[in-house]
């Protein structure tokens, strides 16, 4: 049936790749004396890395290998199935890791703090920051990095939030970093193509930003801001995509469902064999036709046969050797598997080991880890802008931090009992019983809102019985009266 040379064929045309290369420098400080330079070496090695984006973009998008398949045996029977589990990791990955919208919470218990994060949630959400998070983690898992850009408002542009936040195509945007200890970024780079196709680019440093064109720098004025506006983020420090490391069992398994539709169809065409006869071209059509024939009778004595050559795939066997090769991407992939296995002796937390959600929660948790690190320099400059535009935000860096949402409903009745027993133990502050029940996304906002709740419960109580609120209760905070099992102020 030709699978073994079609195997041969995929895999010398699937593509090796082992990440995206960082773009860097040797020059301490860019000027428009050295911008030119920095700027074409950064472009020599940002092809490459626009050219295996490209690549893994059109693969995400089903455009991969087998559709080139050809067959040397019988070529008139050769299937093209793209069984496109490159799709299946991307989507995955980007709705467990940010299927809910990114918040940002307080560190301390301020209250002044609190209110000011409210008001940057509010800010991020004008600017609709979730679809822009879910647009960033979607090239971070196709292409193992993306960018964000961040730039005050125009009077142009004027509206709830004093910035404009921008997610970038990674094939037209590129960060360089500094070759010396801490690798600063140096510039930030934004390419736009004219309808001539000639390639605009649009260079940030910390001090200056230019506008190049066919290596001459049109316009050139100083960047207020003290800070490169392109922000990357990567998916990981090799810069690796989702599923980038197991591009050749994908090709192959692609591979083994063209070949086992190849099957199926050549068992249904299988050639017809004539011993001992002899049949023109309008005796074999009309045996087609009719479905029989009169075979005369062989002069030499010996038998005649006429039959179906048939060699049927062992599916059997063929679907043993696909899932192993899923199997193996699952596990590669940090994925839940769809075994379905059960047992009578089966716990949740079971249940969770065995099919590999708890190796898709840590690997979500490193990612995490790398996106708030590239957050937080973004936030910096957010902050900056809020700071010199507005009066009523006046954060530091150390006042926030960063919540996932995930799977934030199991086990709820466990984590409600979690709390209410924290809460009745007069050596824990409320506020941590929140955080730590694991009820909560914001457990710091859910803590203060419960408190001013039991605050309006007990005057509505004392109001209902006709007298005030009891001295002993109105100005202790529920630290002071663990028995009652509600929330701190």
């Amino acid at each position: 049936m030709g699978g073994t040379q079609d195997s041969k064929n995929i895999a010398a045309r699937t593509r090796q790749m082992f990440g995206r290369q960082v773009i860097k420098t040797d020059a301490t400080e860019i000027t428009a004396d050295n911008v030119l330079d920095v700027l074409q070496k950064a472009l020599d090695v940002h092809a490459q890395n626009r050219s295996e984006i490209q690549y893994l973009w059109d693969y995400y998008k089903g455009n991969q290998p087998v559709l080139s398949r050809k067959k040397d045996v019988r070529p008139e029977i050769c299937n093209k199935v793209v069984e496109n589990r490159a799709n299946e990791i991307v989507s995955f990955k980007v709705g467990y890791l940010c299927g809910e919208p990114i918040q940002y919470v307080g560190r301390s218990t301020d209250k002044s703090v609190t209110k000011q994060i409210a008001r940057l949630n509010e800010l991020m959400f004008a600017e609709d920051k979730a679809s822009q998070d879910q647009e960033l983690v979607e090239w971070d898992m196709i292409c193992g990095t993306a960018y964000r850009m961040v730039l005050p408002d125009t009077p142009a542009e004027a509206d709830d939030a004093p910035f404009e936040m921008f997610t970038l195509d990674p094939r037209d945007s590129f960060v360089v970093y500094s070759n010396e200890i801490g690798h600063r970024s140096m510039l930030g780079v934004k390419c736009a193509y004219k309808d001539n196709g000639t390639a605009r680019y649009s260079v940030y440093s910390a001090t200056w930003y230019w506008l190049i064109e066919n290596g001459q720098i049109l316009e050139s004025k100083p960047n207020p801001l003290g800070v490169v506006p392109i922000f990357e983020y990567p998916a990981n420090n090799a810069r690796l995509g989702a599923f980038e490391t197991v591009l050749p069992l994908l090709d192959e398994m692609n591979n083994i469902t063209s070949n086992r539709m190849d099957g199926v169809e050549q068992f249904i065409q299988a050639f017809w064999k004539f011993v001992g006869c002899k049949l023109d071209k309008d005796e074999f059509e009309a045996f087609l036709q009719q479905g029989a024939i009169m075979v005369p009778p062989n002069d030499t004595g010996g038998n005649i046969d006429v039959d179906l050559i048939v060699k049927e795939l062992n599916q059997q066997q063929t679907q043993t050797l696909k899932d192993d090769c899923y199997n193996a991407i699952l596990t590669i992939c940090g994925m839940p598997n769809r075994n379905g296995g059960t047992s009578t002796s089966d716990t949740g937390a079971a249940v969770l080991l065995r099919d590999g959600w708890s190796l898709a929660e840590a690997r979500a948790k490193d990612s995490e880890h790398i996106f708030k690190r590239a957050e937080k320099k973004m936030l910096a400059l957010v902050l900056k802008i809020c700071r010199q535009c507005t009066d009523d935000i006046t954060l530091r860096l150390a006042d926030i931090d960063m919540k996932f949402t995930r799977r934030n409903y199991e086990a709820i009745q466990s984590k409600a009992q979690v709390l209410d027993t924290m809460l009745k133990n007069e050596h824990i502050h409320p506020l941590l019983a929140f955080e730590h029940c694991g009820m909560f996304t914001d457990p710091e906002g859910a803590y203060l809102l419960s408190e001013k709740y039991y605050q309006e419960q007990l005057k509505a109580a004392a109001k209902a019985s006709g007298g005030e609120t009891p001295e002993g209760d109105k100005d202790k905070t529920p630290e002071a009266r663990p028995e009652s099992g509600q929330p701190a102020a």
